[in-house]
């Protein structure tokens, strides 16, 4: 019989191998042949072993809207302050889509964390700041009129068998809507990937959520890793999705086991489709902040497809001073537990802010490329009240500015003249041989007091024959999101001309990344109907 639209349930009695009617967007109900338990229901699609494959036609996922950044003058808003952003979801969201032949919402697309996916060559820090700051202007490679300003930070690199103990807590959703072989599995397998890194100082605990949440591992020792290894291998999906419950009752462990100058770190893995309890994004975001100031972070990977909340996942990795990524496969779940552990668990900078101070008598109009979602007042930069992004050791952050040069003649949209107050350029700043000043605001991850650091970027632009591999592969991270976004900022960029950029930039590339990127642009070049030569 067909499943009405309003029917609240888990389990649906069904004949071995027969598939009932879906007439309305249900996701994740569990079959039983009534005998032994559990059928694997008969191909083909849309079905996939007891679940149905969720379809464009009542997909459910849910992003946070995008505003793309415009050109602002320097004249009438000299500042451009933000957070940085670690996260990495928004790549593997995309390269998802891209593999089932889709192309991605524009609202999935966070052209920062498609920037930040790649690692780049930048020094590592010598002073006191636990990372460097690097600055590269160059003639922007889409529109040659106009110059991009490439910022990059490298966080400091730590030696992972001399780190902080980790008191970890696993926060696994097990509920009904878990049950795909691209959730719970790939899960359990993420985390067998984590456990096979810890010491024996370091410690796991595991909970899960379901009808109702649960310790299924009391904090262990890294060092019984058969004792942690078979508590995964035990678990079952099934039921609804108390999430709330669940991330309490693992902050509570988290905060029974606590590591003083430790890593204290709980790690949610989710679809993000909670439904009982405490569920509201609002709610949740409360309860995480009250968590970070007890010195308990958290670090959100997320799985599946269909009813994926990436916009809740967002929101609470980054107000639990954490990091967000999508684990798409099991090389992704080694690219964030594995290859890069130290940036995924470890913190080395909290509450990282930067205020960049435009010139106006070299820059006509500035953009910032991306960083919609983490903007912030010019106000908010001084004020450590204001929670920002947290880095990791080892961690890369880079941030692009599309700049429009004094002496272009581009018109920009302005503003009328003012009334009390004239806007003009100092002679200091004619004479200053700086476009820029990079300012930095950053709380060590002991601290409620931030640090302040300055750099200048001179007036120099270097040209498209010598901009360095850095500044290149970065400018085709970015104009793959414009090109996915289909922004008006695009110029002369077309999918040949960036997958040309993407090739002769791909370095080292030790774990293929940048390879595989190039794979990705041909996908989405083909999927918007542009032949690749």
């Amino acid at each position: 019989e067909p499943l009405p639209a309003d029917t609240d349930i888990t389990s649906v009695l069904v004949e071995p191998n027969i598939s009932p009617t879906l007439t309305e967007p249900y996701i994740a109900y569990e079959m039983s042949d009534g005998l032994s338990g559990r059928t694997t229901l008969a191909s083909p699609s849309p079905y996939v072993g007891m679940h149905y494959i969720p379809t464009e036609d009542w997909n459910t996922e849910e992003y946070s809207a995008i505003t793309p950044n415009i050109f602002h003058s320097p004249l009438t808003e000299p500042l451009s302050t933000f957070s940085i952003d670690v996260d990495t979801a928004s790549y593997s969201t995309i390269r998802r889509y891209l593999s089932q032949g889709q192309l991605p919402p524009a609202n999935a697309i966070r052209t920062e964390e498609v920037i930040n996916y790649f690692s780049y060559n930048y020094p590592q820090p010598k002073g006191e700041h636990p990372f460097s700051v690097y600055t590269e202007m160059g003639v922007c490679p889409w529109n040659q009129k106009r110059n991009l300003v490439h910022i990059g930070l490298q966080g400091r690199a730590i030696d992972m068998a001399s780190a902080p103990a980790s008191n970890l807590v696993f926060l696994l959703d097990v509920s009904g809507s878990m049950d795909y072989p691209n959730k719970l599995p790939l899960v359990k397998e993420a985390m067998k990937m984590l456990v096979q890194n810890l010491r024996e100082q370091d410690k796991v605990a595991i909970v899960v959520y379901a009808g109702a949440a649960g310790l299924v591992l009391p904090s262990t020792s890294g060092a019984q890793k058969e004792t942690i290894l078979s508590a995964l291998d035990k678990l079952e999906a099934g039921g609804s999705t108390a999430g709330g419950a669940g991330i309490k009752l693992a902050y509570n462990t988290a905060l029974e086991n606590m590591f003083r100058g430790g890593n204290n770190r709980v790690i949610l893995c989710t679809d993000g489709d909670f439904n009982v309890g405490v569920s509201s994004t609002s709610e949740l975001q409360k309860l995480v902040e009250d968590h970070r100031s007890k010195g308990v972070y958290l670090t959100v990977l997320g799985f599946g497809m269909g009813n994926y909340k990436d916009n809740r996942l967002e929101t609470l990795a980054d107000k639990g001073n954490g990091n967000y990524a999508y684990i798409d496969n099991a090389l992704e779940a080694k690219k964030v537990l594995v290859n890069e552990m130290g940036g995924t668990l470890y913190t080395i900078a909290k509450d990282v802010k930067l205020q960049i101070e435009f010139n106006p008598a070299h820059v006509k109009a500035y953009r910032l490329i991306g960083y919609e979602n983490r903007l912030l007042n010019a106000e908010d930069f001084r004020d450590d009240t204001k929670d920002a992004g947290e880095m990791g050791a080892g961690h890369t952050v880079t941030a692009l500015y599309e700049i429009i040069p004094t002496a272009s003649k581009e018109e920009i949209p302005g503003v009328d003249p003012l009334k009390y107050q004239d806007l003009k350029i100092s002679e200091e700043a004619r004479k200053s041989p700086e476009v820029m000043t990079v300012k930095i605001r950053y709380k060590p991850p002991l601290s409620d007091e931030s640090i302040p650091l300055e750099t200048p970027v001179f007036n120099k632009t270097i040209g498209m024959e010598d901009v360095s591999e850095n500044f290149m592969c970065s400018a085709a991270a970015a104009g793959y999101a414009m090109l996915l976004q289909k922004s008006e900022h695009l110029g002369a960029l077309t999918w040949p001309m960036l997958y040309g950029w993407a090739k002769a930039n791909l370095g080292a590339d030790p774990e293929g990344y940048r390879k595989d990127f190039l794979e990705l642009i041909q996908i989405a070049a083909k999927l918007n109907g542009v032949k690749m030569d």
